[in-house]
């Protein structure tokens, strides 16, 4: 299989970041390849075996649920809410960059990432975007080589997989 020796390479720097927690691992490539099941198992070993606070969630509903705590109605506190995010032991991004780039969502986005990044707490970013399309205030954090560890992903979309028609991310013209 042509994703063999990726995915197995992935798949040990995963159980390694897993085991020490220390640092941040960004996942990045096309959709389908893997990236957020990695991420998810993560955080599934992390809370199964370190007893630690975890936090998963997709960006733009991160940036939602944020949004929401300014409705009166919902009874749940901005700040606290905020810091919970900032602080959890260990956060996964997931799909960093399809998120609406509004300038509130950017600097929230950016004042996480930054406190994470200062506090030196143990991330997980999954990206499908290029590095052009992200803000480069935190692209230079996620690519701080002290810190991150990175994985490209290259692979075929495992969800179209035996579909003839597919063709890395497109349908075959004509048909």
């Amino acid at each position: 299989e042509a994703d063999g020796p990726e995915l197995q390479r992935a798949m040990a720097v995963a159980r390694a970041f897993a085991a020490s927690l220390d640092g941040w691992l960004v996942l990045s490539g096309q959709c389908g390849t893997g990236k957020t099941h990695i991420a998810a198992a993560i955080a599934n070993q992390t809370l199964a075996v370190a007893n630690q606070t975890v936090m998963f969630a997709v960006v733009p509903d991160l940036l939602d649920h944020l949004r929401a705590t300014f409705e009166p109605s919902r009874g749940i506190d901005y700040d606290d809410r905020f810091n919970k995010i900032r602080n959890t032991f260990l956060l996964v991004l997931d799909d960093l960059g399809t998120e609406n780039t509004t300038p509130w969502a950017r600097e929230k986005l950016y004042q996480i990432v930054n406190h994470r990044y200062n506090e030196r707490l143990p991330t997980v970013i999954t990206t499908n975007q290029p590095d052009s399309a992200i803000d480069e205030r935190i692209l230079s954090r996620m690519l701080d080589r002290s810190l991150s560890d990175r994985l490209n992903f290259t692979g075929d979309d495992y969800r179209r997989r035996g579909d003839p028609t597919y063709t890395r991310g497109r349908k075959r013209p004509g048909r």
